[in-house]
């Protein structure tokens, strides 16, 4: 079976749609598309059910900005959680590795990116004014920036401590157990749990 290069041949076009997603090249892509086309059919009108719920069903908690499927996420409504620790993380998928260590039992807050000035993120591009809205409503004592220890991780974690110091909140930092320069989404369940638990004030 050839893709060709007939932008109306469906294996084509499902490749080319496919290489937009990130991490997603060319090769990958055909590879997919042609998994795709030697699948069964149920299996593939599930697939394309899911992600059309995914995009319509998924929205953002108004309290955390957490991809969730209500008005409020199940972390969010959990009456068991600590509502004095909140862990600021960039992309949900960080949110889902640190919940896996089962290390932390307090709220979360997602900021859907880190400050890149390069790539024209600044601070109005990201949940901070959610974030601050939340510190002056809710009784937060401390809050663990939990961004990736890169470049882009650590401008962020230091400007929201800057941001944050007249509030009189506690500011923390994941401690280095991740690898520098590593995204904290790869990083094994052990290395999150010593990161948490090892924090340092910023």
């Amino acid at each position: 079976m050839n893709a060709g290069n007939d932008p109306q041949n469906p294996l084509q076009r499902l490749s080319a749609l496919l290489t937009r997603l990130p991490g997603v090249g060319e090769k990958s892509a055909l590879r997919l598309a042609l998994a795709l086309a030697r699948s069964d059919g149920e299996y593939v009108r599930a697939l394309a059910e899911a992600m059309v719920a995914v995009h319509d069903e998924l929205r953002l908690c108004t309290t955390c900005c957490d991809l969730c499927t209500g008005e409020i996420c199940e972390r969010c409504r959990d009456p068991r959680r600590d509502k004095g620790l909140l862990c600021v993380v960039a992309q949900p998928q960080d949110r889902m590795a640190i919940e896996r260590t089962g290390a932390y039992q307090g709220l979360y807050h997602v900021l859907h990116g880190v400050l890149d000035p390069l790539a024209g993120i600044g601070p109005a591009e990201l949940k901070i004014d959610a974030l601050l809205q939340r510190l002056h409503g809710d009784a937060v004592r401390e809050l663990i920036v939990a961004t990736s220890p890169n470049i882009e991780g650590d401008a962020t974690a230091l400007y929201l401590s800057k941001l944050l110091q007249p509030l009189g909140v506690r500011v923390t930092r994941i401690a280095s157990g991740v690898a520098v320069g590593g995204e904290l989404e790869y990083a094994d369940l052990n290395t999150l749990h010593r990161a948490l638990a090892e924090r340092r004030s910023l």
